[in-house]
């Protein structure tokens, strides 16, 4: 895509010199006026064109040249919106891939962060199976409440699709 739009500029600063070009040949011819009558100017450019054959032969030249880099430029403008949307895509793939893998370095960190998590949870509840009978007696009431609900975060993908799941711990 780069190399098309290097080319796209090569060949308007060409076409920019021809026309620069064509300019300063066409200073020294006097032609009358645009709002002279048609029959005038035809005999007018006639006349310049067999007084100076060689300078209207160049003139011709050149604006054959800048029609045929004006057609390329056409077509180079062309290849150059077709490549665009597929460019676009690939960025956003690219872009796309790149989130992916820093979602799978927090899913591997959270399900890493979550397996520690239930660990020392069934460590609290074991400490208060073993101190529940005892703080009954003392304060007549439970302990720790609600261990059969805890649950901790677990993410897992089909490959597409990524799913939070709670799991029972």
């Amino acid at each position: 895509m780069e190399q098309l739009q290097v080319e796209i500029t090569a060949l308007e600063a060409e076409i920019a010199t021809l026309l620069q070009e064509r300019t300063d040949l066409g200073k020294d011819i006097m032609l009358p006026t645009d709002d002279a009558p048609p029959p005038i100017l035809v005999v007018a450019y006639r006349r310049l064109a067999r007084e100076n054959p060689e300078l209207f032969a160049e003139l011709k030249g050149i604006d054959d040249a800048i029609a045929a880099l004006e057609n390329q430029l056409t077509k180079k403008q062309l290849q150059l919106q077709r490549l665009i949307p597929q460019a676009r895509r690939a960025y956003q793939e690219q872009q796309l891939e790149e989130a992916r893998q820093q979602a799978q370095i927090h899913a591997d960190r959270i399900n890493e962060i979550a397996a520690q998590l239930a660990i020392e949870i069934r460590a609290l509840k074991a400490c208060a199976d073993e101190l529940s009978p005892l703080y009954w007696q003392v304060y007549y009431k439970p302990f720790i409440t609600g261990f059969k609900t805890i649950s901790v975060p677990y993410i897992r993908s089909d490959g597409d699709v990524w799913t939070i799941v709670n799991r029972i711990v």
